[in-house]
């Protein structure tokens, strides 16, 4: 599962959601989408990197998509 740590006035964070949508339908994974500012520990760990996209706990990215890691992320457990 990818998880997206994120805050609600991000716009870099909408901005990636946005971009993670199309590779979501693609492989038919889900989005755990977190808010950074909701959990102490997140906020303590992620706060000024957000967004941050994670599969299981992996950092991917941050601040922008990396579409050419994700991908190849994706289908190497497809």
């Amino acid at each position: 599962m990818l998880t997206l740590i994120s805050r609600g006035y991000c716009h870099l964070c909408h901005d990636m959601e946005v971009a993670l949508q199309p590779l979501l339908e693609e492989f038919g994974i889900s989005l755990e989408v977190l808010d950074v500012d909701a959990d102490p520990e997140l906020e303590a760990r992620y706060d000024e990197l957000v967004p941050v996209l994670l599969l299981d706990g992996v950092e991917l990215c941050h601040y922008f998509l990396d579409e050419p890691k994700v991908r190849a992320v994706l289908a190497r457990i497809r």
